[in-house]
């Protein structure tokens, strides 16, 4: 199974920006699309962004205009861009590769104060 780890994560200001990165074991066309989840306490899970293997993206509307997934097929790796960051940003923001019963990424923290 593709591994996934996450990196990137930390403590910004509002208005900041951070960029996390998802790097696979494998090639990340073994999934149809990849994707940046983000657990907050008290929330649901949110799919923030998605990318798919033809390069089409999707973003949660709270993130659209904010945030910019995107993938480098040669390593394998998939970036999440996130400016203008405000404090409900703050969670664990995790990688996923083939929806929900695909593979996960251990997480990584982000959290915006205000």
């Amino acid at each position: 199974q593709v591994q996934l780890v996450e990196s990137g994560g930390g403590l910004v200001q509002a208005g900041g920006s951070l960029t996390l990165s998802c790097a696979a074991s494998g090639s990340i066309f073994n999934f149809t699309a990849m994707g940046w989840h983000r657990w907050a306490p008290a929330k649901q899970r949110e799919l923030v962004a998605a990318i798919r293997n033809n390069g089409s993206t999707h973003y949660a509307d709270s993130v659209k205009g904010r945030f910019t997934i995107s993938r480098d097929n040669a390593k394998n790796t998939v970036y999440l861009q996130m400016n203008s960051l405000k404090p409900e940003d703050t969670a664990v923001y995790y990688c996923n590769g083939g929806g929900i019963f695909g593979s996960w990424g251990q997480g990584t923290q982000v959290t915006v104060s205000s």
